[in-house]
């Protein structure tokens, strides 16, 4: 594995010669190493050539030199980066075993990341990219092949959703895929760790990973009621404390619920990243069935509709969409009856 390792002259001046590295489990878009420098554990993790791996890098550099910013750590520290050879050094951290009301830590160091950037920030990192219109048509199609009616203004209130999305308003540091995993929880708190799409937006795109059970990872969950209720009132204190504003109850519930509507819309989370900007997933889930991670993507797609059925009830804007989706779980339960629903407990 040293003979990989790449940690150039400009990082050996800069933080010393590294001893006894040992290859970490990473994704396939980097490889990283835990190493000895002199006085202290460090990460190293270089991103390899691939599709807009300069880009991801980008990101990632500015994403944690924003999350920096943070009084309360909620990321490793940056300790020096090497762009040409897109090699970044981290802080060590001691990562343990997750207690049951994780939720509760996650949902908190969460908002305090997402404070740490604001308007002055704009155009450092891309904005949020929502679904459009063609995700539309691909979960109406879904919903004709399924049997469902589709009643009328239903079409429009989805380009009005797509709409809303696209013009939230925030700056916030959005992780981009904050998925268990990508959260470390360590003896001073939870921190986020793997920044390569990170973007500028609104917060509660994020905190409704808790609700819609975390579309862009592999380890799908459905949080419990009362813990998700611990962790949505942890992630509202921990902002207004951060940033000395209120987020509203009309304001959390109108959002929470134009942003699981959104992750429905998204074929592509159903799938991991390689194989996303392609096919249409919605398109194939009447044909067949695939495994991705803790669940299948059937699995998954009728855990979104039951969430969006319940959560877009009671908003006017949404009325169309509630019922639609709760229509949509009934057949698909009516096709396979011995669907699963998906785990509640994160791997």
């Amino acid at each position: 594995m040293w003979s990989r390792l790449v940690f150039g002259d400009g990082l050996r001046a800069e933080l010393g010669t590294p001893r006894n590295p040992r290859r970490l489990g990473s994704s396939p878009r980097s490889r990283v190493w835990r190493v000895e420098l002199p006085g202290a554990t460090a990460v190293v993790k270089q991103l390899v050539d691939g599709p807009q791996a300069d880009d991801r890098y980008a990101r990632e550099v500015t994403a944690l030199r924003l999350a920096a910013r943070a009084e309360t750590p909620v990321a490793p520290a940056l300790l020096a980066a090497d762009p040409a050879a897109r090699v970044l050094v981290l802080e060590h951290l001691d990562h343990r075993p997750p207690p049951e009301d994780w939720a509760v830590g996650y949902a908190s160091a969460l908002a305090r990341l997402h404070a740490t950037a604001g308007p002055a920030d704009a155009g450092t990192l891309p904005r949020w990219r929502g679904p459009d219109s063609a995700d539309i048509d691909s979960f109406l199609a879904l919903a004709e092949t399924l049997g469902t009616r589709v009643a009328p203004g239903v079409r429009g209130e989805l380009d009005a959703l797509v709409d809303r999305l696209g013009r939230a308003p925030g700056h916030c540091l959005l992780h981009g895929d904050p998925c268990p995993g990508n959260d470390l929880h360590t003896p001073g708190g939870t921190r986020f760790v793997d920044f390569e799409q990170a973007s500028l937006g609104s917060g509660l795109m994020e905190l409704a990973y808790l609700r819609i059970g975390f579309p862009t990872c592999w380890c799908v969950t459905a949080t419990p009621t009362a813990l998700l209720e611990r962790a949505e009132s942890a992630y509202l204190a921990q902002w207004r404390n951060a940033t000395g504003s209120e987020i509203g109850a009309a304001e959390l519930r109108d959002g929470l619920a134009d942003a699981c509507a959104g992750w429905l819309l998204r074929g592509d989370a159903l799938v991991e990243r390689a194989r996303r900007e392609g096919p249409d997933h919605l398109a194939r889930i009447p044909r067949r069935d695939w495994k991705w991670g803790t669940a299948t993507a059937r699995q998954r797609l009728v855990h979104r509709l039951g969430v969006v059925a319940r959560t877009a009830a009671d908003r006017p804007a949404l009325t169309g969409v509630s019922g639609l989706a709760g229509a949509m779980r009934r057949h698909a339960f009516l096709r396979r009856p011995a669907l699963r629903p998906v785990p509640t407990k994160r791997p």
